[in-house]
């Protein structure tokens, strides 16, 4: 009897597959941290015998390599792929047999790279699953435009025609296990749903549904901003990435991250927003740790910078660590944790700035308060409405355009509040007087505040 085990990695939007029969089984596009890989395999009482990805990814660093070398499992690469290790190269139509009447089948599905190789799962010659990895996903594809700007059009092509063979391959009752499109950016529009087969698809995916030029003219017209770190991500992964260290980082007491901050090095508190707005050390950045924490940290840090995190509990930090090494960001320089008030020296307070809801924002307006409505969400989100006369940065271009941020007081906002928390953040380390709107977006509309809609009339 076969099975199927879904990794789910929410911060990153992403999952992998450890799947096979009574005795053996396969890993399907692993994460860094192989630890939790191998301990899923240890409850299932398997051996791992075969890692196999599905394409060189762009968002995440891969696992692949080092869960293949410790298991000593083969490694299944697309031949396609140039990475510079030693691997089982996969062709189109090879099989492997995992277990006892269990087989996976390569199908190539170019799209998402040109590389791009999905897997079927075959028990007793029926075919069960499908591993699609960044090719068919949930009601959408896997964005064609992270790997070469020349090669989109082309790609996106191959996308259709890829979920086309797929569908044109495998029963309507085949389960469609993709890696990414659970809040990936690597996904060419959201993707709704947790669980889909391939008659599911065949009837709602746009690239089943669509004639291949009109597939191709809204792909293309939907894609979205690519997170800066997304470049380091390919390169790392065909170089073969080393082994991750999850052991604790350093502990810096008050001096210490005093003089990270006056190296210009990066102090991250992992707190929530409310707590960060109420206390924090001056010039310390908040990205909330329960949230999207690697990639909105990995897509506005200078690459490469130090960065110090600051929690809690040292539960926080391993946890934010173990997500930050999936981006690439392998060692905090230093951590700390317990009361905020420890980490600033003797003499020294914490900053702070306030809260609001869009309904205080809109009493301000109405008194004639002078302020500056900052909107840093995405160019696609403000395309569906905007707050009339409101400046638009988006988040992760703000640190290096804060000097185009009029002066006043600024009321950053976003379309939840876990973003505007990050901006608050990044105008109070620059000594903006600022307030953060921790509010959905709807609640703007119901406060009365005027709205320009997405052809720029109120």
């Amino acid at each position: 009897m076969f099975f199927v085990d879904t990794l789910e990695y929410e911060g990153l939007g992403n999952r992998s597959y450890l799947a096979g029969g009574t005795d053996a089984a396969v890993v399907v596009d692993p994460p860094r941290d192989i630890d939790q890989v191998i301990a899923a395999a240890a409850r299932r009482g398997v051996r791992i015998a075969f890692v196999a990805e599905t394409h060189v990814h762009n968002d995440y660093v891969t696992g692949g390599l080092e869960l293949a070398r410790v298991t000593g499992a083969r490694y299944l690469v697309p031949a396609g792929a140039h990475v510079s290790f030693s691997r089982t190269p996969v062709v189109d139509g090879d099989t492997v047999s995992v277990d006892e009447g269990v087989t996976l089948r390569a199908i190539a599905t170019p799209g998402h790279t040109p590389h791009h190789t999905s897997y079927v799962l075959t028990e007793d010659g029926r075919d069960v699953a499908a591993f699609t990895g960044g090719s068919l996903l949930i009601g959408t594809v896997g964005r064609p435009d992270l790997v070469e700007p020349r090669l989109t059009g082309e790609l996106a092509r191959a996308q259709h025609a890829s979920a086309h063979r797929l569908a044109d391959e495998l029963e309507d009752e085949v389960a469609v296990l993709p890696t990414h499109g659970f809040g990936s950016f690597c996904s060419s529009s959201q993707a709704e749903g947790d669980a889909t087969t391939i008659g599911k698809e065949r009837s709602a995916n746009l690239a089943l549904t669509l004639d291949v030029d009109a597939f191709v003219a809204q792909t293309l017209a939907g894609l979205d901003d690519v997170p800066a770190y997304y470049a380091h991500m390919g390169p790392a992964n065909a170089a073969g990435p080393a082994p991750v260290d999850l052991t604790p980082p350093e502990r810096a007491d008050a001096e210490e991250i005093a003089s990270r901050l006056a190296a210009g090095e990066w102090v991250v508190d992992l707190r929530s927003r409310t707590a960060f707005a109420r206390g924090h050390v001056a010039g310390s950045f908040n990205f909330e740790g329960e949230g999207k924490l690697a990639t909105y940290l990995a897509w506005l840090i200078p690459w490469g910078k130090p960065v110090t995190l600051l929690a809690d509990t040292p539960g926080q930090i391993a946890d934010a660590q173990r997500e930050l090494a999936r981006v690439g960001i392998d060692r905090p320089a230093a951590a700390a944790t317990g009361d905020p008030a420890g980490w600033v020296r003797s003499g020294e307070r914490l900053a702070s700035f306030p809260r609001a809801r869009f309904a205080d924002l809109a009493d301000v307006r109405e008194r004639g308060d002078d302020v500056v409505v900052l909107d840093v969400r995405r160019d696609s989100e403000r395309a569906d409405g905007r707050i009339d006369g409101s400046v638009h940065i988006p988040v992760h271009e703000l640190r290096g355009r804060i000097g185009e941020v009029p002066d006043g007081v600024v009321w950053v906002h976003c379309a939840g509040g876990m973003r505007a928390a990050i901006a608050a953040s990044l105008l109070d380390a620059a000594g903006r007087a600022v307030v953060a709107v921790d509010d959905g977006f709807d609640a703007a509309a119901e406060a009365g505040l005027p709205l320009a809609g997405p052809d720029g009339t109120d």
